[in-house]
């Protein structure tokens, strides 16, 4: 019997496992890939992201972790009519795999069990536990915790099952390429014209490679709005691609109007881009972070009422929420296709 299961070691898992060990809890932290493992993501964090780390773990994030440019200075925004903003401020450019995995080691300094290559199937639940089926390799396990803290994100499969609810999917698509730019390295670009996506496109470098994406609501005209945006970028921005190095997809959590969040149900407990906390272009980590630490402090203070663990994480997380709100709000005066999303 575990005090608790954390399902996916990303940051909101590992920062919830480690809040949890470090108070004495016995903590399994499972994760379904081997680690280090490649996550689909711009890797820029904010100056927020780097106050939390340093916060919950106790030391800055480390360079080891980092690809070159290692400082982002910021966000360059183009609206919907072609209008450009910049939002500037200090943060780090990290790959995802090496960040990822010394979050999750941290965890397991504190005490944390960490299995990779273990995924959740489902889970059972009753009134003092929870029953999570695992699998790892051929290999079917059933071990009992008394909460669960689901944190595998929006491919997950435990909230599915549990509430029978079907998320809203956005299919984002990118490649790594050599060649070329007239564009500042240190900025992250965005750019929220309807010609160019459903939702955005981006522009970002990592170790000298040229990362360019767009995200769809309909993944079918995926390649239909890259053609457009490296068309756009050649044009505007000189791109010149010699080489297409890497390609990947992933799918994101679809915001809805007012930005729900789900805590969850019972005794498991939902945190970062599993409970819906996702920011406008896609940034996660800061709020994956601190939804995990918070949702840690809660059950710790309430641990032998689920009831009150739900609430208590529920009250919170609502400073975070309205800070996910206001995000929105914001980038919805940048863009008609996120009218929806005012305050």
């Amino acid at each position: 019997m575990y005090d608790v299961i954390v399902v996916g070691a990303g940051p909101a898992g590992s920062t919830a496992a480690k809040t949890l060990a470090e108070k004495g809890r016995k903590v399994l932290l499972a994760e379904r890939a081997k680690m280090p493992r490649y996550k689909s993501c711009s890797g820029q964090l904010i100056q927020k992201t780097l106050d939390l780390v340093e916060r919950y773990f106790g030391e800055p994030v480390p360079l080891s972790t980092m690809c070159k440019p290692t400082e982002n200075r910021g966000v360059i925004l183009t609206d919907d009519r072609g209008n450009t903003f910049r939002f500037e401020q200090s943060g780090r450019n990290v790959w995802r795999s090496s960040f990822d995995k010394w979050l999750a080691d941290k965890a397991a300094a504190a005490g944390a069990e960490v299995v990779e290559e273990m995924a959740a199937l489902a889970c059972e639940q009753r009134s003092d536990a929870v029953t999570v089926t695992l699998k790892s390799g051929d290999h079917i396990y059933a071990e009992q915790a008394r909460y669960i803290v689901d944190c595998e994100g929006v491919t997950g499969t435990l909230k599915r099952k549990l509430t029978g609810q079907e998320p809203e999917y956005i299919t984002t698509y990118q490649t790594y390429n050599q060649g070329s730019i007239a564009l500042d390295p240190h900025f992250f670009y965005a750019w929220l014209q309807p010609l160019l996506s459903q939702y955005d496109a981006w522009f970002n470098v990592k170790d000298g490679q040229l990362v360019l994406g767009v995200s769809v609501r309909d993944g079918e005209r995926t390649n239909e709005y890259f053609v457009r945006f490296i068309a756009y970028m050649q044009e505007k921005h000189g791109l010149r691609i010699e080489k297409r190095l890497k390609e990947d997809r992933w799918l994101l959590h679809r915001v809805r109007p007012g930005c729900p969040i789900d805590h969850g149900v019972g005794r498991v407990l939902f945190a970062g881009e599993t409970a819906g906390f996702l920011n406008p272009m896609g940034e996660g980590v800061s709020s994956a972070i601190e939804s995990g630490h918070l949702l840690g402090e809660a059950m710790e203070a309430h641990f032998d009422d689920p009831k009150a663990v739900l609430s208590a994480y529920a009250t919170a997380a609502r400073p975070l929420q309205d800070y996910m709100k206001r995000q929105w709000h914001l980038v919805s005066a940048m863009s008609d296709a996120f009218g929806d999303m005012k305050i």
